[in-house]
Parts: C-alpha cells; sequence; structure tokens
C-alpha cells in the first residue's frame, strides 16, 4: 500500500508561483510513473502533468506547458510540481497519483493510476 501527501497548495495573486509536493510512504519508491492531476470548481477531474520513474519522460497538459515543471527525487520519495505564471483558471483541486509498481512510465490517463493524494486547494486571484 502507498500513502500520498501533498503540500504546498495556498492562495496566490495571478502572476505568483507555488511549489506543490507529495511525499510518498507506505512502500519502496521505485518503479512508478508519477502524476499530477486537478479539479477545477464545478469540473472534472483533469491532467496536469506526469513523469516517469527515471524522470526521463514528462507530458504537461496543453493549458500548463511551459509554465508547470514537474520533477522528482526518488531518494527522498517525493514528486514535485512547480507552477510558475499562475492563472485564475489554474483554481483547482490538485491531486498527485502513483502508478502501481514497475508501471514506470509516465502516463495521461488518470485510469493508469492505482493509489492517489487527498489533494491540496490552490486559488489564484486576478
Amino acid at each position: 500500500q502507498v500513502q500520498l501527501v501533498e503540500s504546498g497548495g495556498g492562495s496566490v495573486q495571478a502572476g505568483g508561483s507555488l511549489r506543490l509536493s507529495c511525499a510518498a510512504s507506505g512502500r519502496t519508491f521505485s518503479n512508478f510513473g508519477m502524476g499530477w492531476f486537478r479539479q477545477p470548481p464545478g469540473k472534472e477531474r483533469e491532467f496536469v502533468a506526469a513523469i516517469s520513474w527515471s524522470g526521463a519522460t514528462t507530458y504537461y497538459s496543453d493549458s500548463v506547458e511551459g509554465r508547470f515543471t514537474i520533477s522528482r527525487d526518488n531518494a527522498k520519495n517525493t514528486v514535485f510540481l512547480q507552477m510558475n505564471g499562475l492563472k485564475p483558471e489554474d483554481t483547482a483541486v490538485y491531486y498527485c497519483a502513483v502508478r502501481s509498481p514497475y508501471k514506470a512510465a509516465a502516463s495521461t490517463h488518470a485510469f493508469d493510476y492505482q493509489y492517489w493524494g487527498q489533494g491540496t486547494q490552490v486559488t489564484v486571484s486576478s
């Protein structure tokens, strides 16, 4: 079993930055693809970014490409999402997710992820 705890959310003005962290515990943090998803108010959950276990492959949604950066530190069992140039439309609950063991590739699909964090709120004001 894997437990995921997100942190780093908060309220910022448009143009500001936040860095989300997601710490994993409960089993060896290896061979897992990781991802970030978000759910804006009144909308469905959507893909934000994903990273392979090695970190060599990353994917981003069109809406965050060039502004957000996903990274991971396997030694610390943590994945990060650096968010720059935040916009009001980035307001959402952000979730990190982990794929099943040995599913090391990055994926943009929520159904590929087995474990989910509880979410952290990000609010961007204009």
